[in-house]
């Protein structure tokens, strides 16, 4: 069960769920109406790509080489960053990330692309959930793992709320798949259950209003 644990925890690390999440949508069909406008999945093979490009780039590699150079010089003694009190670097780091790839497409994407509201409501998303779980854990060890499949989650469950065809079996992936997480963090003993349930509620919660309301 532990190794099973760990290797859950590995495969939906928050750096890589933000870009499951729009792989799901970019990939998987979907139908909104007539004109389509908030699809992603409409979009041509090559705007696809880009966008997951760039997600892949912001949300994976950037932190990712962040946090490697954090622990090399021993700001962080983890790379899942298991001490509270150094956290707040890593979620900065998630933070200008989320921000640095929102600014992208709002500066550059516009004129390719004027399609979907989703291709910046995500990544504003991400800004805000990042600045809430930087001053929760100041106070609590809030889960970063549960908070990063809230986000997927909330961006998943307000996309098909807007679709009139959307695959009901990619939902129920992120809730299985988010309790399967939540229930990982707790047994390898490195959250409580309330700080998996904030986690993934915060990031839920926020992620689905800043889609839905955009």
């Amino acid at each position: 069960m532990k190794i099973t644990s760990q290797l859950i925890s590995w495969l939906f690390v928050p750096l890589f769920t933000p870009v499951l999440g729009i792989i799901l949508v970019l990939f998987v069909p979907s139908y909104q109406d007539v004109l389509n406008v908030d699809c992603l999945y409409t979009l041509s093979p090559e705007q696809k790509w880009q966008l997951l490009y760039y997600y892949f780039f912001f949300c994976v590699v950037v932190p990712g080489l962040a946090f490697l150079y954090l622990k090399g010089i021993g700001v962080i003694s983890t790379i899942e960053v298991d001490d509270r009190k150094e956290r707040s670097l890593p979620i900065l780091i998630m933070f200008c990330s989320c921000l640095g790839l929102y600014l992208l497409h709002t500066w550059m994407l516009p004129k390719e692309y004027n399609l979907s509201k989703y291709i910046y409501s995500y990544p504003l998303a991400g800004v805000i959930a990042t600045a809430v779980y930087f001053f929760q854990t100041l106070w609590k060890k809030v889960s970063l793992h549960a908070g990063g499949m809230g986000i997927m989650s909330g961006f998943l469950i307000a996309y098909a709320a807007e679709m009139q065809e959307f695959q009901l079996w990619i939902i129920l992936f992120a809730l299985i798949s988010s309790g399967m997480v939540m229930s990982a963090r707790v047994y390898l003993g490195k959250h409580t259950l309330l700080e998996v349930v904030i986690g993934w509620f915060t990031g839920t919660l926020i992620t689905f209003a800043v889609n839905y309301y955009y």
